[in-house]
């Protein structure tokens, strides 16, 4: 599989146009030369497409498999959010609780309530980085197998159509593309049909 950034391709293009050009035109003051001889060059067809692989995460019309991991994601997720939120709780009442007694309160009440606050705030910061970076491990080792199945199927399809290069729109930008090379909608379509939703998940 080729996915070709645009951006590198219409230089490449340029760089050749200015080459074959300049060839054509004779140096100031001298004769042209005599014609080349004609050879047989096999030049390759180029078929391109279009593809937009952000449409791909959609929950309604993108890839069925992305939302069903993601949700399995969350869910296994979802005991440590949950102690997030407790904690965040526990930490807005325990300042609410400072600022509105700390002028009537015995000053070592609140002098407490603040080191007890501190701690929550500390426990917080500590198990939000752990549970990010714990998410993140687990996000790439779910969606891996998905993205390759992705890679071989996309292969696979534009193999079947005999396209060559595909353009992701979504990784770079396109000034104009006429809506009959975009194939994003049909491959999705097609990896659907033959990928269902209830894959088996990769066990932690």
């Amino acid at each position: 599989m080729k996915i070709v950034r645009l951006i590198a391709a219409v230089a490449l293009l340029t760089t050749v146009a200015i080459i074959s050009v300049s060839a054509q035109q004779p140096k100031p003051g001298t004769a042209p030369a005599a014609a080349a001889p004609q050879t047989n060059v096999a030049v390759p067809d180029s078929k391109m497409a279009l593809i937009y692989s952000e449409a791909f995460t959609d929950p309604k019309n993108g890839i069925n498999r992305f939302g069903s991991l993601l949700t399995t994601l969350n869910r296994e997720f979802q005991p440590r959010q949950t102690e997030l939120n407790t904690l965040d709780q526990k930490i807005q009442q325990l300042t609410k609780e400072i600022n509105d007694t700390q002028a009537v309160a015995d000053p070592k009440t609140i002098a407490a309530k603040r080191d007890q606050l501190e701690q929550l705030q500390t426990d917080y910061k500590r198990k939000g980085e752990d549970a990010q970076a714990a998410y993140g491990r687990r996000r790439q080792e779910i969606f891996a197998p998905l993205q390759e199945d992705i890679g071989k199927a996309l292969e696979a399809f534009a193999k079947a159509r005999g396209i060559t290069v595909i353009v992701d729109g979504s990784q770079v930008p396109v000034v104009y593309a006429a809506d009959s090379i975009d194939i994003t909608k049909a491959f999705i379509v097609d990896f659907n049909a033959k990928n269902p939703a209830t894959a088996s998940v990769p066990q932690p």
